[in-house]
């Protein structure tokens, strides 16, 4: 048999070796099944009666209309914590089809060459290198071509690739979580921004207001008319209040600065405060579709993260439950070694070696019984998370739909208690222009008009606040531009 045979002889076993194996080995890898039925979900929310199917992916248009849904896309693309959540799937991704690798045979080529130069001192001269020291020189060049394969018969190579396939699954729905996330905190940004908009304008109306009331009673006092209400007492009394209300807006103005720059970090800018950013609170939208429980557990991302986690847990107690069985090695190589760099080609020079080995584990001083222990208790503790994230989503939905209904009914309540201390004020300023009452009623009435509607302002944002939780809790994703 010539050297030829001998090469297409060998090629022939490992191929016929290799789909053997595969055939024990199994199919390719693929995602764990959904370990989602370790946990159980209500027939129906507890707050609320009405529990229509689906939910609203439109929530950041019909909260914030163009511009948010504008500043939202923009967070996406450009927050640095949202760049390292892509980096991280896409690094999960990698060690998923690192661990893939070790399912498939290795193959390398290699190439070597040397020259080497023998003096043979005390031997008669002459020789290769003529007169004086004989001396020999040889040279050698090769290439070769090596096979290995760790065949994996029991699947345990399997069981650990879709171990960090799941594993993989896990960080893509911790990327969505995160997006979801960051769509809440740049909403609630842009919410705290239009509140303190409100404020500030609520501060400087206040401020004129009390302005010309302490103008008028220092102009009384001047023409000395104390029974018009103008004493030296309420002439300081209107300046303090001025100033009490000139604090208030310069706090007012550094709320708004304060929340405009978090929201340029949150758009991944710099926090110069010059965004062009004139909001103001929005209309309060509609009943949102709450949906079934049951739906929550395969829409929530940080859940299906926990389940996925999970999944990846358990196939890595089957990957250590499996080291105890024997591995089975298969190596080949073939190549040509010969002393002229032209002939290296020829296949009269061939070499070749094929070979395989069994090796069961018999002592290792219970390091694969620790092993076994460490994922099963890993998997336990996988469970109990994944217990827990269920039963915070739902309860993050029971408080945002129980908190909404008080919330409507503290609005409500706002709304009337604004007005009728606008009205209180107005009938206070008349009465003082009359003479039928004093200027102390007069800051009293104003101080309450002022307060009350600053209440409004804020009770109004705190219910959008509540339904961006709302949104959140019931794994509200949202269509965006880009």
């Amino acid at each position: 048999m010539d050297a030829g045979s001998v090469q297409a002889m060998v090629g022939n076993t490992i191929i016929s070796a290799t789909a053997a194996t595969m055939l024990l080995a199994g199919c390719a890898a693929v995602s764990p099944e959904s370990r989602m039925g370790d946990v159980g979900a209500p027939g129906s929310w507890a707050a609320t009666r009405e529990a229509r199917a689906g939910i609203d992916r439109n929530w950041v248009r019909k909260i914030g209309g163009a511009e948010l849904r504008s500043l939202v896309d923009n967070a996406i693309s450009n927050n640095p914590d949202m760049k390292a959540a892509a980096a991280r799937v896409e690094k999960a991704g990698a060690e998923a089809k690192i661990a893939g690798a070790g399912r498939l045979p290795s193959l390398g080529l290699g190439a070597d060459g040397l020259r080497n130069k023998q003096n043979f001192i005390g031997l008669p001269s002459g020789g290769a290198g003529g007169p004086g020291i004989p001396t020999n020189l040889s040279r050698k060049f090769g290439v070769d071509l090596n096979a290995a394969w760790e065949v994996d018969v029991w699947g345990r190579a399997k069981a650990g690739q879709e171990g960090a396939i799941a594993d993989a699954e896990a960080r893509r729905y911790e990327y969505e979580a995160a997006r979801v996330s960051l769509a809440g905190q740049v909403t609630k940004a842009w919410l705290a921004l239009g509140e303190a908009n409100e404020q500030s304008v609520l501060a400087k109306e206040a401020l004129v207001a009390v302005g010309v009331l302490a103008d008028a009673v220092r102009e009384r006092f001047e023409r000395a008319i104390e029974d018009s209400g103008g004493t030296a007492s309420q002439v300081r009394l209107t300046e303090s209040e001025r100033a009490t209300r000139r604090a208030a807006l310069a706090e007012r103005k550094q709320e708004r600065e304060r929340v405009l720059r978090q929201l340029e970090i949150l758009l991944g800018t710099y926090p110069s405060g010059s965004l062009a950013a004139g909001a103001r609170l929005p209309a309060f939208p509609g009943a949102t579709p709450s949906g079934l429980p049951s739906e929550l557990l395969l829409r929530r991302p940080d859940i299906l993260a926990a389940e996925r986690t999970l999944a990846a847990s358990g196939r890595r107690v089957k990957e250590r439950k499996l080291a105890r069985f024997p591995s089975l090695s298969l190596t080949g190589s073939a190549g040509t070694a010969t002393e002229g760099l032209g002939d290296v080609l020829q296949s009269d020079l061939s070499v070749w070696s094929i070979g395989g080995s069994l090796t069961q584990p018999i002592f290792e001083g219970g390091k694969i019984t620790g092993e076994i222990s460490k994922a099963q208790a890993g998997e336990r503790e996988e469970i109990a998370k994944l217990q827990k994230t269920v039963l915070d989503a739902f309860g993050e939905v029971e408080q945002a739909l129980i908190a909404e209904a008080f919330l409507a009914e503290r609005e409500r309540a706002a709304k009337q208690a604004a007005s009728l201390a606008t009205e209180a004020a107005e009938r206070a300023g008349e009465e003082y222009s009359a003479g039928t009452t004093d200027v102390l009623s007069l800051i009293e009435a104003t101080e309450r008009k002022i307060d009350s509607a600053s209440q409004y302002a804020a009770i109004r944002r705190l219910r959008l606040d509540n339904r961006v939780d709302l949104h959140l809790a019931l794994g509200g994703d949202f269509k965006a531009t880009k």
